[in-house]
């Protein structure tokens, strides 16, 4: 993300030239962050790398906390893209009716064994709420939500969806301790100015409410942080103003015109176009993608998280994805594989003639990956 694209970033709530200083302070912060962030465990990385060259040897505790090291620095990689992608204006939304409640409680589950992982107890208190909004962002937000309470909360999160009375807007509401009680009196400066809670999953979960024209407000009280997000497009509000043609465009529920909305999946394949291709066929199912180029990036990414499926390119199948295999299968989740294979416009379900996986030929993925994955992901519902 260049100074070109910073410029152009521009906050939903702030559209007139005025603001423009401002804009570009809150961009140069943020890329600040950015470096800062990135810097830390790569430092710490390198140091270790530099150890290992002098002594020729490494401790189990030591490559562990190597390997982590290069997930975060990878991840928060990954966060500046994501935060270049939604600020440079060019994302296009596809606004449908969702559940908001029963998506949140889908990402709390997807990542349950990550949460637990952490010692962290979710305290849910949801009331059911539609709103009108771009899947595939709804998702994220939520993503970016509870990477940040995980990152910063000390023991519980709470998250509460509820109606306002006026505008009558659903809202949810995350609150956690962001530090032990005992440091609850520290200085104000040390909260709001320079603060780990400002920090890139944090402008990550920012500027994607920004994008989706949500009001996001964080306030800091004692040692607890709360967090308000509140959803304009609430359906109890605008179905009144919708006619029945608006609606069969741009608003259907998701069960009729995406039913896999929200849904995780992750691409493995090492050439460009075969990426290209996957992209272009589930462009407009309302998925999130995450794309990797090879068996290890696959494994340590599903470390971290496990997607609804995985897309495999064909020539990428041998020993180490069947490691892959094994220990996704073990975690319990029910994760679908998808095999593109090399030629032919076949598409093969999964224990049809003893396959194990879906097929798809290359000459088919446009045609046949979305109903392949809609197939094959309906009968782990």
């Amino acid at each position: 993300m260049d100074m070109t694209e910073l410029d152009r970033a521009v906050a939903p709530a702030h559209h007139d030239a005025g603001h423009e200083p401002e804009e570009r302070d809150h961009w140069r912060d943020v890329v600040s962050e950015l470096s800062a962030e990135m810097a830390t465990p790569l430092t710490s990385a390198l140091e270790r790398v530099m150890t290992l060259a002098g002594t020729g040897r490494i401790d189990r505790v030591s490559l562990r906390c190597l390997a982590e090291e290069l997930q975060r620095a990878r991840a928060i990689s990954i966060a500046g893209q994501q935060l270049g992608r939604l600020a440079s204006g060019r994302l296009r939304q596809t606004h449908e009716r969702l559940p908001l409640t029963q998506t949140l409680k889908d990402v709390l589950t997807q990542r349950a064994a990550e949460t637990q992982a952490r010692g962290i107890h979710i305290k849910q208190i949801l009331k059911p709420a539609d709103v009108i909004v771009d899947a595939s962002l709804l998702f994220s937000l939520f993503n970016s939500l509870l990477d940040w309470s995980l990152r910063h909360a000390q023991s519980t999160i709470e998250y509460r969806i509820d109606i306002k009375t006026w505008p009558t807007h659903a809202r949810l509401v995350s609150r956690f301790a962001y530090q032990p009680e005992d440091q609850a009196d520290l200085p104000p400066a040390t909260v709001e100015d320079g603060s780990p809670l400002d920090s890139i999953d944090w402008r990550l979960l920012e500027q994607t409410a920004w994008t989706m024209g949500l009001p996001i407000e964080r306030k800091i009280e004692g040692s607890h942080v709360t967090l308000s997000i509140e959803f304009p497009r609430t359906v109890s509000e605008q179905l009144e103003g919708l006619s029945i043609l608006e609606l069969d465009r741009g608003f259907a529920p998701s069960s009729r015109t995406k039913p896999l909305a929200g849904s995780h999946v992750l691409v493995v394949a090492s050439r460009r176009d075969v990426r290209v291709q996957v992209r272009d066929a589930v462009r407009n199912m309302g998925l999130l993608v995450d794309f990797v180029t090879s068996i290890e990036e696959a494994r340590d990414f599903c470390r971290s998280g496990l997607p609804h499926a995985i897309v495999v390119e064909a020539v990428l199948r041998g020993d180490r994805f069947n490691e892959l295999r094994s220990e996704v299968d073990s975690a319990g989740s029910e994760v679908v594989f998808i095999e593109i294979i090399e030629e032919g416009n076949a598409f093969e379900i999964s224990g049809f003639g003893g396959l194990n996986m879906a097929r798809v030929g290359r000459d088919a993925i446009l045609t046949s990956l979305p109903s392949a994955l809609m197939f094959e992901l309906s009968k782990t519902t």
